[in-house]
């Protein structure tokens, strides 16, 4: 199966299945010396595990992180990096029923028909149990962005049809509900919508929002790797997102051009914008100011209500999805979305680096 990596420098190959003995990740061209353990891993992997939130599925998994390689006396040594996430809890019984059926929204259709027969128990290398290690490797990303004083902060902006206040969002806020909302008004509105789908046998999808502080302008290329076409190719990878915007994204469809273009303005020497509705890229390339885009999520394919289908002999057949699944997926996928975008950008960070001979000449310069 090809396409299991992401990046060109820093590069990261997600291996294991949702219902096999594990899942893992091998992280190459990470640069040595960055201070890494285990702990650092193991907080991110909390944020997505199964059971860290009421509206996720009850699997009940500790995503304990291991590392096998690449890390010495708490740095990094700049070989590739192992992760390795045991799986302890899963019901491959569950899935029994639906062994010779398509899902609905799955891939199932998909795998089979590229490959002829397919792993059922959970999706397999389709399900979204392999985004632990995306967030594993976003972990090792995020401690290069540390110390480049480069965050990464996502958080939701809408369940269903329920969208948050922004005169009264406060991003500092986004954990005090577990839908991740920065305005808790409009979590305890999307909680009572999601609870009355749930009692309908039914999924929501959402909209998570995600703004990138600190990235100097410069990162990225101007033709086909532009900075965000890299972002929405590591967003867009994420299994249930259907869609992703920029700064104003759709809205600047609407616009004039005197109204969309952020004037600049130079203070003290350093050039700066008045406004960001570019989401802090143009022309492909990092412009200095936040970088901020949205990402739209599908509801959950797998509900328990009857949905019609075929079976693997092209033969007309009714479904019901038993078992254990998160009726909303942006919650959990928050820290994928921040995870994807750590490694898409330090990716892009390493390439820009012999951009400049004078910056070669210095670094190698004996002088």
């Amino acid at each position: 199966m090809a396409g299991s990596s992401f990046g060109t420098i820093f590069r990261v190959t997600t291996w294991g299945e949702s219902h096999g003995k594990a899942l893992g990740v091998t992280i190459d061209g990470c640069p040595a010396g960055i201070p890494l353990c285990e702990e650092d891993i193991q907080k991110e992997l909390d944020r997505r595990k199964p059971g860290s939130n009421p509206y996720g599925t009850k699997r009940q998994e500790s995503d304990t992180a291991n590392i096998l390689s690449g890390v010495f006396e708490g740095r990094t040594t700049g070989t590739p990096i192992s992760i390795v996430v045991y799986n302890a809890d899963h019901h491959s019984a569950d899935y029994s029923n639906i062994a010779d059926k398509f899902r609905p929204g799955h891939a199932d259709f998909g795998f089979h028909s590229k490959y002829g027969f397919r792993d059922y128990r959970g999706g397999g290398r389709s399900s979204g149990r392999e985004t632990l290690c995306r967030v594993a490797a976003g972990a090792v990303a995020k401690k290069v962005l540390s110390a480049l004083n480069i965050n990464i902060t996502a958080y939701t902006v809408a369940i269903g049809p329920v969208e948050i206040d922004r005169s009264k969002a406060d991003i500092d806020r986004r954990f005090d509900n577990p839908l991740l909302m920065p305005d808790n008004e409009a979590a305890e509105k999307a909680a009572a919508y999601l609870d009355k789908c749930m009692s309908e046998c039914d999924s929501v999808g959402g909209v998570a929002e995600c703004v990138i502080t600190g990235v100097p302008a410069g990162v990225g290329e101007p033709v086909f790797d532009k900075l965000d076409a890299v972002l929405s190719m590591a967003i867009m990878s994420i299994g249930a997102v259907k869609g992703i915007e920029f700064g104003v994204g759709f809205e600047a469809a609407k616009l004039k051009g005197s109204q969309n273009n952020d004037p600049f303005i130079a203070e003290n020497g350093n050039i700066s914008k008045l406004s960001n509705n570019s989401g802090g890229i143009l022309g492909g390339i990092s412009d200095g100011s936040d970088i901020v885009f949205r990402a739209a999520f599908k509801p959950t394919p797998s509900i328990a209500k009857p949905q019609q289908t075929v079976n693997v002999n092209g033969e007309n057949t009714e479904i019901v999805i038993k078992g254990r699944h998160d009726p909303i997926i942006v919650p959990r996928a928050i820290v994928v979305v921040e995870a994807m975008s750590a490694i898409a950008l330090t990716d892009m960070i390493l390439r820009s680096i012999p951009s400049k001979a004078d910056d070669i000449i210095r670094h190698f310069s004996k002088e």
